[in-house]
């Protein structure tokens, strides 16, 4: 069990390090917003791919950032029950959370997008505008990407709930981390 607690705490240092690279790319696309608004109302112009960019950094931002986000307890849950449960019970739901929907969700998001993902890379989808980001392929790749980042938090909040039933270690469960 020990080498599974140190690959779970192994998951959960990269996936706090993916989080936080990519907490950046919040500061990157308000500049970018701010530079598009400028040229569009002040100067007249825009530019497609300037414009483009900020779907990617925003996609970017969520899909590489919900690993994260599960680390550290920030994604929306129902707290009628959960909030005021003992670690045991708080252990056992996350446990069965992660069994039975994060991991057949995540697996069949997995399975469904790649044909979708495959077919982008095949032709090297670009943008649908001529000065638009010629990397669309990109863009869909994130999907898989989504899944693992988020099904391997999943095995690793499995690991960290059955250790806290088995009295290895104390819940990490209590409140999202602020940053």
């Amino acid at each position: 069990m020990t080498f599974l607690i140190r690959l779970a705490q192994a998951i959960d240092r990269f996936n706090d390090r993916v989080g936080r690279k990519t907490a950046w790319l919040a500061l990157a696309m308000a500049g970018v917003q701010f530079v598009v608004v400028l040229m569009r109302y002040v100067f007249g112009t825009s530019e497609i791919w300037l414009q483009e960019s900020i779907l990617y950094m925003h996609s970017l931002l969520f899909m590489l950032g919900a690993g994260y986000t599960l680390l550290h307890n920030g994604h929306v849950r129902i707290d009628i029950f959960y909030r005021d449960a003992p670690p045991e019970r708080k252990a056992l739901t996350d446990l069965a959370g992660v069994f039975l929907f994060l991991i057949p969700v995540l697996v069949a998001l997995f399975y469904i997008a790649w044909p979708y993902v495959t077919a982008s890379w095949a032709v090297l989808e670009g943008s649908r505008e001529t000065s638009g980001i010629q990397a669309v392929y990109l863009l869909k790749t994130l999907i898989p990407v989504f899944a693992v980042l988020l099904l391997l938090q999943g095995i690793s909040m499995a690991v960290h709930a059955v250790a806290v039933l088995m009295g290895l270690e104390a819940t990490k469960l209590e409140q999202p981390r602020k940053l």
